[in-house]
This record gives C-alpha cells, sequence and structure tokens, in this order.
C-alpha cells in the first residue's frame, strides 16, 4: 500500500560523457554510444591508461559566471547545473517550497584535481600560490551545499561518501527525509570529477583499469569474457525527490517511487568485492523485501556492471542467487559500457535508467557484449536496446571498501 508520504521522483537532470543533460545522455545511452575516448584533462601520453569518460563541452562560466566558477571546484559545478535542470524538469517553485525542501548530494573523490593543483603550486612557488577558495571548494560535503545555495534550499543538506556507491544512497537518504516527514523536497545526487595525474596514476598503479587505449569506444565492456578493468569516468546526475501528496497537490507528474532501498558490507577487503556476492545479494533482497516486490515482478536490473573481473562476477552471482528462477527473464545491462565509472554519479545515473525506463518502456544495452563470459550467466541486453514493459527496476551500486547500495524503483 502507498499513501501520501510515499516517496516520488518528478524531476531529472545529467551531465555525463554522452551529453549536458539528462535528455541527450538517455538518447545516448539508448542508441549504444560511446563516451569514452582519450583523455582531454592532462597530458596522459606517459600513463598505462590514456582513456577516461570526460564531459566534454561543459563551460562553467557560461553557466555560473566567472566569479562563481572560479571559487568552485568542478565536481561542484556539475552538481549545480545537474541540480538546475532536475528542479526546473520538476517544475518546483522554489521559493515556495524552501524551507521544506533539502538536499543529499555525495561524491567519492570530491575535489582532488584542484587539491592536485594546489598543492603543486605549494611546492614550486610556496603558500602565497595557494588560492583562498582551496580548502572550502574541495571539501565533499561542498556539492550538497553548492546545490542548496543555488536553489536557495533551507531543509536538511548532507553529503554521504560510500565511493561508488554514494549516489544511489543519496536516493537512499532523500527517501528516509520524505518518510520521516523532515522534507517535502529533497534535491538527490551524486558526482565526480577525479580526471587528474594523480588519480590515474594510483589507479593504474593499483590495476583495475582498462588499458585499451587505441580502442576507447570498446575499452568498457561488463560481463564481456574480455574484459580488462573499467574505464574511469566523471558526471553528476540529479533528481528532485518529493512525497507523492506534495506532487499531486502541485499537479506534478512523477517518473516513478522510490519503493524501497538497502544497504549492506562485505567487510572483507579494501577494493575487492566479497566473490560469493553473499552480502551484495543481500542488499538487493532487503531492497526487493522493502519495496514489496517479488522476484518474478521484477522488470529490469540497472547493473554496477564495472567490467573488472572480480566486480561483475561476484554481481552476476548475488543477482541470480535472489532472483532463482526468475533471473533468465530479467534483463540485466550496465550504462558504464558507454560512459565509464561515473563513481560518485554511477548509481544515481543508474537510478535514472531506471525511471525513464519505466516510463519508456526500453532498457539500454551493454555494448562491447561480444563474448559473454560464462560466470556471468544473465539475461544481458547485448549491444542493442530491448522493448519491454517495466513496472518495477533495481538499480545496482557496490563500492570500494565493500558498501553495497540498492534502490527498488517501481512505476509510480
Amino acid at each position: 500500500m502507498s499513501d501520501g508520504r510515499d516517496p516520488v521522483v518528478t524531476g531529472l537532470g545529467a551531465l555525463t560523457p554522452l551529453g549536458l543533460d539528462a535528455p541527450s545522455t538517455w538518447r545516448g545511452l539508448l542508441a549504444g554510444e560511446s563516451g569514452v575516448g582519450p583523455i582531454t584533462h592532462f597530458d596522459a601520453s606517459a600513463l598505462p591508461t590514456r582513456i577516461a569518460g570526460e564531459v566534454k563541452g561543459f563551460d562553467p562560466v557560461a553557466h555560473l559566471g566567472g566569479k562563481r566558477a572560479h571559487r568552485t571546484a568542478r565536481f561542484s559545478q556539475l552538481a549545480i547545473v545537474a541540480a538546475r535542470e532536475a528542479a526546473a524538469d520538476a517544475g518546483l517553485d522554489l521559493e515556495a517550497v524552501a524551507e521544506r525542501a533539502g538536499v543529499t548530494y555525495g561524491c567519492a573523490v570530491a575535489g582532488t584535481p584542484e587539491t592536485e593543483r594546489n598543492v603543486q603550486a605549494l611546492l614550486e612557488d610556496g603558500p602565497k600560490a595557494v588560492s583562498p577558495f582551496f580548502v572550502a571548494s574541495t571539501i565533499p560535503n561542498m556539492a550538497a551545499c553548492e546545490v542548496a545555495i543555488d536553489l536557495g534550499l533551507h531543509g536538511p543538506v548532507n553529503a554521504s561518501s560510500l565511493a561508488c556507491a554514494t549516489g544511489t544512497y543519496a536516493l537512499m537518504e532523500a527517501r528516509r527525509l520524505i518518510l520521516a516527514g523532515e522534507a517535502d523536497v529533497v534535491v538527490a545526487g551524486g558526482g565526480d570529477a577525479g580526471i587528474n595525474p594523480a588519480m590515474f596514476s594510483g589507479l593504474s598503479n593499483m590495476g583495475p583499469l582498462s588499458e585499451r587505449n587505441d580502442d576507447p569506444a570498446g575499452a568498457s565492456r561488463p560481463f564481456d569474457a574480455d574484459r580488462d578493468g573499467f574505464v574511469f569516468g566523471e558526471g553528476s546526475v540529479a533528481m528532485v525527490v518529493e512525497s507523492a501528496a506534495h506532487a499531486e497537490a502541485r499537479g506534478a507528474v512523477p517518473y516513478g517511487r522510490v519503493a524501497g532501498a538497502a544497504l549492506t558490507a562485505d567487510a572483507f577487503h579494501m577494493t575487492a568485492p566479497e566473490p560469493s556476492g553473499r552480502y551484495a545479494a543481500l542488499a538487493i533482497e532487503t531492497a526487493l523485501v522493502r519495496a514489496g516486490i517479488a522476484p518474478a515482478e521484477l522488470g529490469y536490473v540497472c547493473a554496477h556492471g564495472t567490467g573488472t573481473r572480480a566486480n561483475d562476477s561476484a554481481e552476476a552471482k548475488a543477482i541470480r542467487d535472489v532472483l532463482g528462477e526468475a533471473t533468465d527473464a530479467v534483463p540485466v545491462s550496465s550504462p558504464k559500457s558507454m560512459v565509464g565509472h561515473l563513481i560518485g554519479a554511477a548509481g544515481s545515473l543508474a537510478a535514472m535508467v531506471c525511471l525513464l525506463s519505466i516510463r519508456d518502456g526500453v532498457v539500454p544495452p551493454t555494448i562491447n557484449l561480444d563474448n559473454p563470459d560464462p560466470d556471468c550467466d544473465l539475461d544481458h541486453v547485448a549491444n542493442l536496446a530491448r522493448e519491454v514493459p517495466v513496472r518495477a527496476a533495481i538499480a545496482n551500486a557496490f563500492g570500494f571498501g565493500g558498501q553495497n547500495c540498492v534502490v527498488a524503483i517501481t512505476a509510480a
């Protein structure tokens, strides 16, 4: 049963390697386009991995003006613009909702490019070369606070960092705030912009990145037997979440309902998933139970699907363990095959994909899936989008440190 406090999503905003708004991103995903290409943010010629999923053509000055663009880090800039789009898409009267509207917007790597630049300036030119905006602009809560400042929202504002599960947790937290009656409206999302030399040097030395530099579009290959790692990306995805009663009162048409969510821990390893997928499965199962969705009712799984051997295998096991006999009838795909791993935005993008799949009756493909790994035995939507009615879907997100966050979304 649902009631007036049910959380529904009424607005979407996105900046991704496939586009500077949600509609263009969705079109690119359905078309099976790749937004992965050679790194342009810095000279990567000396690195083993020289490709990434960059947000292309973004002009912060055009959106924020010169002074604000100078004072804010890129991850906050992307968040502000995505949140503006989501608020406009929802048709919010921001002044009317200001005191009952909050923000929950997370990130994983925050202002690492700006940190790297300021540390380099300090070492080369001394203390006076460090920007006076360095500290305030790079701390992890700043995207959430900048969104609140920009939209003029005075309700609860928070920022959580759950590595690659950050975006789904933001939606989970928004759901809690709505159900608890602490807010009528929450702008929820996640984002990151961490394409910088130190980040890529560290990840390259760790070993999880794809090195298909000569074939950027084919580098991200979730569930494919020939996958060799994930593609690092950047982006930001925002959603307006509000109580069903609030949406109805103002005549808003929801994309869908945030019906359930769950958070579990592998408690296993700093970066590797627990191999059996047991605790990822627990997150999936718990989210479905809280949403009142039986496995046979599930119409789509937007997989975490990073393209690393360990992650894809563990996730496939988790999905099959929970869905059981229903597994072969549930389409599964990973948008990371097209945009790369957007880190803090990955879970938010997955949730957006679920909402739009419910609206449009079509699920995007996993591209580059030419030779499915037998260890990942699922109903893969390989290479071409599939028209299929979807009434209920889940967005999976599994982060470094073993944080598993799953959100269940249903038709409104």
